[in-house]
């Protein structure tokens, strides 16, 4: 589950090396950066829920925190913790 600094949101679009655009569920659209340690661990497809934590300095970029298996977010949808 996200802290009080991080959101759930959904890949929407990759854009090459380690960045992805996100639909965060504040509602806004932000540049996500997969850090060097999930880059080549965990694979990051379009439609994947994450967990996002936004900059401090610049609201609309945000570094990825973790990702959702299917099961998993299926399991947070039935609880309502995502749409």
């Amino acid at each position: 589950m996200p802290n009080d600094d991080e959101v759930f949101a959904v890949v929407t679009e990759h854009l090459g090396g380690n960045h992805v655009r996100l639909q965060c569920e504040d509602g806004k659209s932000r540049l996500g950066r997969i850090p060097g340690r999930m880059k080549y661990r965990t694979w990051i497809n379009e439609d994947d829920i994450v967990v996002a934590e936004p900059w401090d300095w610049q609201d609309e970029k945000a570094t990825i925190e973790w990702r959702y298996t299917g099961q998993d977010a299926d399991q947070l949808r039935r609880e309502g913790h995502i749409d």
